[in-house]
């Protein structure tokens, strides 16, 4: 402060004097709070982790986020009834090696000597090598007659000298499940079976795939748009250095994906799922599915868990941990009444559990209130909201579709199901780094949206490439 203005209310009196300390008083105080403020917001970005935010678990570094499941008190592993899986002999071993005894050592024949045989199993690959075949057709011309008669190479042997369809199957399973960079997997087949493969032969077997697929994507696509339930999400991909959106679709049976440039209403329109989908979309609260209104929309409670985790956490408001319990005890609720056989949960039980899920927001708005940083916006003069109530509002807006599992059971609890066809991307572009163009990201889509389909249904993946490499892929029946 100014040392004249100090003289001056001095000079002036006392009233003059206590007028000064109140200006300081308020001054103190109002930077006070914004730095109280600016701590608060510092010490949550610091302590948000995959657990409690939409940071990526990668980013939790050495510091392991809490478990958010619910400790049930069983031990750990295989639970009692569950049926165990362990090495078996089986009863036609494909070779026999009969370690017997021929003599004693006094001299004595032992081969007509009654015995007790000890069988012991090995299970154990053969040597795995390249095999060629060669096919040979005929031209023959009757003698009697002079007809000509052909025989025909099958269909599958177009080429003087071609790989077979195991090893084209090999070679995608290899890139496009397994996610090896392109040289890597040359580096492994030839590991494996002594051929060795350039990486343009591995390209050009996916294309071929590829091709062979745009039937089975069709029919994946339409069965997805006559499914109750689909889940939707969209992560970041890398695609010639820029960054563009892989887009997915997901039932339990069915997956599809579409790289697009945009992550918007025109990308969404594009794909065309959604505009034709009226079952229930659940996502991950991205505001363009809204959009969409000849569906019902379904919010992610995992995400609400996190959300709520990071207020209470480290922001101290009680509500949140109430509505993060509640939720957990709804979703438990569902699983005791499926358990019994239930389909649906009676509608003044739901009308019971609802007004305890208002009770619990009503209840934060007024914690909010008193416990909020109250930061005036340079905008709009007004105070802004914060995040504890941006949070409550969302919840308020959107309670049925927050509570939407608890609506219809075949709704699930979260968007995992999403999630978990997505991650691989992210492992790809960790391994492999990004597509060097767009034919690469739609050949990947295309093959890995077809692959997760079949294992879906019960296929092994190379049961599954063998089929599409053959020009017969697996297409899943209309339930």
């Amino acid at each position: 402060m100014d040392e004249d203005k100090i003289i001056k209310a001095y000079n002036e009196g006392l009233d003059s004097v206590m007028a000064l300390f109140k200006d300081m008083h308020e001054s103190l105080s109002a930077k006070l709070y914004k730095l109280e403020n600016k701590l608060s917001e510092l010490e949550s970005r610091l302590n948000k982790n995959s657990s409690n935010s939409d940071k990526p678990p990668s980013s939790d570094l050495y510091d392991k986020p809490k478990n958010s499941r619910i400790k049930t008190g069983k031990l750990t592993g295989g639970q009692p009834g569950h049926k165990g899986k362990t090495l078996e002999k089986v009863l036609n071993p494909d070779t026999t090696i009969d370690i017997n005894i021929s003599d004693c050592d006094c001299g004595f024949d032992l081969t007509n000597v009654e015995d007790t045989a000890n069988r012991r199993q090995v299970f154990d690959l053969p040597v795995i090598s390249i095999t060629a075949t060669e096919y040979v057709t005929h031209e023959k011309r009757c003698p009697r007659c002079g007809k000509v008669h052909k025989t025909e190479f099958p269909a599958e042997v177009t080429q003087p000298v071609q790989y077979g369809k195991n090893l084209y199957a090999l070679m995608n399973y290899l890139t496009t499940y397994q996610l090896l960079p392109l040289e890597r997997a040359a580096e492994t087949i030839e590991d494996i079976t002594g051929q060795k493969l350039s990486e343009g032969t591995i390209l050009n077997s996916s294309l071929r795939l590829y091709n062979n697929l745009e039937e089975a994507e069709k029919a994946i696509k339409a069965k997805i748009k006559e499914s109750e339930v689909v889940n939707f999400d969209e992560t970041g991909i890398r695609v010639k250095n820029k960054t563009e959106w892989l887009h997915s679709a997901s039932t339990a049976e069915l997956t599809y994906y579409a790289p697009h440039e945009k992550r918007s209403f025109s990308a969404i329109n594009e794909i065309n799922i959604l505009p034709d989908f009226k079952g229930t979309a659940v996502h991950d609260h991205c505001i363009t599915y809204y959009k969409y209104n000849n569906c019902t929309h379904s919010e992610c409670n995992a995400h609400n868990l996190r959300y709520l985790r990071n207020i209470y956490e480290n922001h101290n408001q009680k509500w949140a941990k109430s509505m993060a319990d509640l939720l957990i005890e709804i979703k438990y609720r569902i699983s005791v009444l499926k358990d019994l056989g239930i389909t649906h949960m009676k509608a003044d039980e739901i009308e019971t559990w609802n007004n305890k899920y208002h009770k619990v927001i009503n209840d934060g708005i007024l914690e909010d209130a008193e416990k909020s940083f109250k930061i005036i916006s340079k905008k709009t003069g007004k105070p802004k909201k914060s995040k504890s109530l941006n949070l409550l509002l969302k919840l308020q807006r959107y309670d049925i579709e927050t509570l939407t599992f608890m609506y219809d059971f075949k709704v699930p609890f979260d968007n995992n199901l999403a999630e978990r066809d997505l991650r691989m991307q992210k492992l790809r572009q960790k391994i492999s780094g990004c597509f060097r163009g767009k034919n690469g990201a739609k050949i990947f889509c295309r093959i890995r949206g077809y692959i997760s389909t079949a294992r879906k249904n019960g296929l092994k993946a190379m049961e599954a490439l063998v089929l599409a490499i053959n020009g017969n892929p697996f297409i899943p029946q209309t339930a």
